[in-house]
């Protein structure tokens, strides 16, 4: 099957080894994940992790294949715990890692819910460290229309060739 690869992590898109990396000099911060608006509750869990390969037809009748892995987040407030040292989270996904094989470039996902709400699509941001604490921004993950989206991408690429300085070449900028 020749599929087109759809692990190409988007630019507001990390990798999960590009997380664990940047958290590995900052194993005591406090790492607080922001969604929709607000940080999750200092007793949040990582209630499980998942690795997929994907298999797909998207509504272009292109095939698709991608790897993705999926951090759950329950979203919980437990007593007097604060948010959970980069270090712990880095030890939680490396115990993964024992039984369940996970590709630091493919996509991440997190889950989050606060245990009533459904669980709800993030993709996450590059982490920033501010005032000793790593700050990662979750945005919704939106669906998409994938051949518009190949599409639309080519379509910017070739103006912003064409719209470059102009030479005697290329005459398509007035």
């Amino acid at each position: 099957m020749n599929a087109i690869d759809n692990g190409k992590i988007q630019e507001d898109d990390i990798s999960l080894g590009l997380l664990l990396n940047t958290l590995d000099g900052e194993r005591d911060a406090p790492l607080v994940f922001y969604y929709d608006g607000r940080p999750v509750k200092p007793g949040y869990h990582i209630t499980e992790v998942k690795a997929g390969q994907f298999s797909a037809l998207d509504c272009g009748a292109n095939p698709e294949a991608w790897t993705e892995i999926f951090i759950q987040l329950w979203d919980i407030e437990e007593g007097d715990r604060t948010h959970m040292p980069a270090g712990k989270f880095q030890s939680i996904i490396r115990k993964v890692t024992d039984h369940v094989q996970l590709d630091g470039s493919a996509k991440l996902t997190f889950e989050v819910s606060d245990g009533v709400r459904p669980m709800q699509l993030y993709c996450a941001a590059m982490p920033i460290l501010s005032a000793g604490t790593v700050h990662v921004s979750l945005s919704p993950r939106p669906a998409s229309c994938k051949p518009r989206d190949r599409w639309l991408a080519e379509e910017n690429s070739k103006a912003a060739a064409c719209c470059g300085p102009r030479t005697a070449t290329r005459g398509c900028c007035a």
